[in-house]
């Protein structure tokens, strides 16, 4: 090795260092994909206590046993979220079918126009309810259709809110544990990594629930103002949407586009075309630089190759989890930048203060 110059030393240490930090990758996303009927649950936990942990805050602050302030979340999460999803499957149920024939009209409009691009289309739309079918199946990673999948989900979800109980009751203890498990020369430096990727998550959660919920009010208000059908259905999908970006609202606001093309005509579903570009370039330009600001930034590439990558693991669950992950593994990346570029407090002193940040209780 001492033959060789020094650039090309150091270039060789570089591969070994990615090469064992890949198959370390590797392997650590195959047990996750072979253990994902326990990973999942607890990845989805992790992003709802982000979510929810202000409001436990505030209720231990107004002097509420932990344990009791951990079980009042829950209860208002289930509450909410029941009350939510009744919401939206009422008006799925009720529009559903009026938005597929509105498709399916879109789709043979196009065909009479282009021939038999559009013929191509007419048959999408007319097997929408199977395709979607199927692309479930999928997005459920092999497991058995029907009553297993239904299941499945069930037994997966009430884990997650048994474990945003526990991780609520006990993220006083935490730190003690982050510090317990790593290094003893390291524990400040995991500590700082911990609080980062917590906070750049709970960051992304907070600032998306928020923004979904503009979004999907203000196309909802728009299309109900256009008398377009469905209205309520479809700002119902654009909130879900959100949480996947940009491929989400692409999908959501053709959707919406198109049933107004097909029941009120070009002229509306250019307006329709209108409130949702409106609605992205507001997000893009005015609720993404206030709300997200102080979290981790993420370039669009970055994102959807995040999105890709997911997808290919874990199908729609993959998507909705890529980019928070991909948020935290960012945050640590700039906590190691920050120290090592002396940009920082020196180690062993707290962390500058981010959005989010102080993600775990002391």
């Amino acid at each position: 090795m001492q033959l060789l110059p020094a650039p090309v030393r150091r270039f060789a240490a570089w591969c070994v260092v990615i090469l064992l930090a890949s198959g370390v990758v590797y392997v650590a996303i195959r047990l996750c994909v072979e253990f994902r009927t326990a990973v999942t649950p607890a990845l989805l936990a992790l992003l709802g206590t982000a979510l929810l942990r202000p409001l436990h805050r505030r209720l231990v602050k107004a002097h509420v046993q932990r344990s009791l302030a951990a079980g009042l979340t829950c209860v208002a999460v289930v509450a909410v979220v029941g009350g939510a999803v009744y919401i939206v499957v009422s008006a799925l149920i009720e529009t559903g079918d009026q938005i597929v024939a509105s498709l399916r009209n879109a789709a043979r409009d196009i065909a009479d126009h282009f021939g038999a691009a559009g013929t191509s289309l007419d048959d999408l739309a007319s097997n929408a309810r199977e395709l979607l079918g199927k692309f479930g199946g999928t997005a459920a990673s092999g497991v058995v259709t029907g009553i297993s999948v239904v299941g499945e989900m069930l037994a997966m979800a009430v884990l997650a809110l048994l474990l945003v109980f526990f991780f609520l009751r006990d993220s006083d203890r935490a730190v003690g544990t982050v510090r317990a498990l790593a290094p003893r020369t390291g524990a400040d430096m995991a500590e700082a990594m911990a609080r980062r990727a917590f906070g750049a998550v709970e960051g992304f959660m907070r600032g998306t629930t928020l923004i979904a919920l503009i979004d999907a009010v203000c196309i909802t208000v728009g299309l109900l103002v256009l008398r377009v059908p469905g209205a309520v259905g479809l700002g119902a999908l654009v909130f879900v949407g959100a949480y996947i970006p940009y491929l989400g609202a692409f999908i959501s606001g053709a959707v919406a586009v198109l049933v107004a093309l097909a029941d009120r005509g070009f002229a509306i579903a250019l307006w329709a075309l209108g409130v949702v570009l409106a609605v992205q370039v507001l997000e893009g330009h005015v609720l993404q630089p206030m709300i997200q600001s102080r979290t981790v930034q993420m370039h669009p590439a970055i994102v959807l190759l995040a999105l890709t990558a997911g997808a290919s693991v874990a199908g729609i669950l993959g998507m909705l989890l890529a980019v928070p992950l991909t948020a935290a593994a960012f945050g640590i990346v700039h906590e190691l930048q920050g120290r090592y570029a002396g940009s920082k407090s020196p180690s062993g002193a707290p962390p500058r203060p981010t959005s989010g940040s102080g993600s775990v209780d002391s």
